[in-house]
């Protein structure tokens, strides 16, 4: 059986520039003051599609993503990786999302594309840490949800899945349609392929084909494969009282920056003695133990 396989993948500030203009005065993340990046458990969620993908030939990998017109970039990485193509959920009517808003947002633009046999996403993303929006994708989409999966393979017409749990590993046969959440200690997601990259370099959007030489556009009219579509609220048919701010019941209520300082230093001699004091201090104070 030929599946058809959706993966929710984010663009994500990479939290190790943080600095003091991360945040606005709304209490949204300054995106447009930090570098972009996939985020980490999304490349995990891709390399679980492909693998699917490999079982089962003449499957096909769609990334679905929310965010700016930059947003584009990771649809294009997940392509140069084996994915068929991608769609680009952007409107400003869904700036400002909290977890909630944001499901709808992705729930809304699945159900418009067609739906899916497999919708796979990350665990969760690096700026919220909130593991919500995959199972809350699956509430409002009325499917079967499997989270903190490492590894799935198919059995017959269900998925084989392995979970990494606190106790240890579960395993659980999950029909489909399903959605799930993959863990950062999943399979990492294989390197770009040299010849997808020379197929694929120039996919855009129509806003970014609208920018390009003449040339482009002309490639990009001749060959459909390179156009990656863009959603607004409007085209999927979505509420906008349930999108963005106005859909998000999450407020931040305050923002505090903290820096740590390093007020005083100690060098420790590279003893056994040294480390013994060191060890003997760490759990006088309990830092350890």
């Amino acid at each position: 059986m030929d599946m058809r396989i959706i993966v929710l993948a984010k663009q994500v500030p990479d939290t190790r520039a943080v600095g003091k203009d991360a945040m606005k005065a709304d209490g949204t993340v300054n995106r447009a003051a930090l570098p972009a990046i996939f985020n980490p458990e999304d490349l995990n969620a891709l390399e679980q599609a492909l693998r699917l993908k490999d079982q089962q030939p003449g499957s096909t990998v769609h990334i679905l993503t929310m965010g700016p017109p930059r947003a584009a970039d990771i649809i294009r990485e997940a392509m140069f990786r084996g994915a068929d193509g991608g769609y680009l959920l952007t409107d400003r009517a869904f700036a400002g999302a909290d977890t909630l808003a944001t499901s709808y947002a992705l729930a809304t633009a699945i159900k418009y594309i067609g739906g899916a046999d497999v919708i796979i996403s990350g665990r969760q993303a690096i700026d919220g840490d909130t593991a919500q929006v995959g199972p809350q994708v699956a509430q409002k989409l009325d499917i079967l949800q499997v989270t903190y999966c490492e590894d799935m393979i198919i059995k017959g017409d269900k998925l084989q899945i392995k979970r990494r749990l606190d106790h240890g590993i579960e395993e659980v046969l999950a029909p489909m349609p399903c959605l799930i959440t993959v863990n950062g200690s999943a399979a990492p997601c294989r390197p770009r392929n040299a010849k997808l990259l020379m197929k694929y370099k120039h996919a855009c959007t129509p806003s970014e084909a609208k920018t390009s030489s003449e040339e482009i556009q002309s490639l990009i009219e001749s060959r459909k494969y390179l156009s990656i579509p863009e959603l607004s609220a409007e085209t999927v048919g979505a509420d906008l009282n349930l999108c963005g701010l106005s859909g998000s019941p999450t407020k931040v209520k305050t923002i505090v920056n903290v820096v740590f300082q390093a007020k005083e230093a100690r060098k420790i001699e590279a003893t056994d003695q040294g480390i013994e004091e060191l060890m003997v201090e760490l759990i006088d104070n309990h830092t350890i133990g």
